[in-house]
């Protein structure tokens, strides 16, 4: 009976993914704009699960490693699409070990995280060859038209992956979602709070439209 049941459920899995649209989607991102803020958010929502990934920080470069999440699951109004979370470590075009020892860090754990962050950022470069949708998290506190933004929006351009802008941290008051829009004016920006699950919804219903469009490389 067990095995008959093991049987079932695994057509069942089977089923629900090959009959719908599956991809796999990165959330790139300069340092401390959200990501895995974002990434344990949508594990939480979609898979009922808390800090799937790594644990938050103020210190930069917390994630220095690619994390996977597989079958997560959007069913809203009829539509379902189902995807692969990849959250990457923060793009960085300068990272020195200094700044860590600001953050607290002893001289020897700033250079060895220096070093991490550094094999991070290449490491997400590389990842992208197995991306199909990407998430930009862009922090709406700061100026968002800086190299980290724009090297990686032009790289996705020129790979023809594509993406959605997401402003995250709209819940301060300091957060400017028109210099977003001023900087990036071909594109819709999906303004959220990560933290707070702020028009989370409205992120979900972005990636149904994109994910049911797009082609798996």
């Amino acid at each position: 009976m067990i095995k008959k049941l093991k049987v079932l459920l695994n057509g069942f899995w089977t089923g629900l993914f090959n009959n719908n649209k599956h991809f796999r989607l990165g959330i790139y991102g300069a340092p401390n704009s959200g990501k895995t803020t974002l990434a344990n958010r949508l594990c939480k929502d979609l898979l009922n699960v808390d800090n799937e990934f790594t644990d938050i920080s103020g210190v930069a470069h917390e994630t220095r490693k690619i994390g996977i999440k597989e079958r997560l699951l959007i069913n809203k109004n009829g539509k379902q699409v189902s995807f692969d979370l990849i959250d990457t470590p923060g793009i960085a075009t300068r990272i020195d070990y200094e700044v860590f020892v600001k953050s607290g860090l002893s001289q020897k754990e700033a250079k060895q995280r220096a070093r991490e962050a550094t094999k991070g950022v290449i490491e997400s470069i590389k990842w992208l060859e197995n991306i199909d949708v990407v998430i930009i998290m862009i922090d709406a506190t700061k100026n968002p038209y800086n190299q980290v933004n724009l090297t990686i929006v032009g790289n996705l351009e020129a790979r023809n992956i594509p993406f959605i802008l997401v402003a995250n941290k709209i819940d301060l008051k300091s957060s400017k979602l028109d210099k977003i829009q001023q900087a990036f004016p071909k594109y819709k920006i999906v303004g959220i709070s990560a933290k707070f699950s702020q028009n989370i919804a409205g992120l979900y219903d972005e990636l149904l439209v994109m994910g049911r469009r797009v082609k798996r490389r």
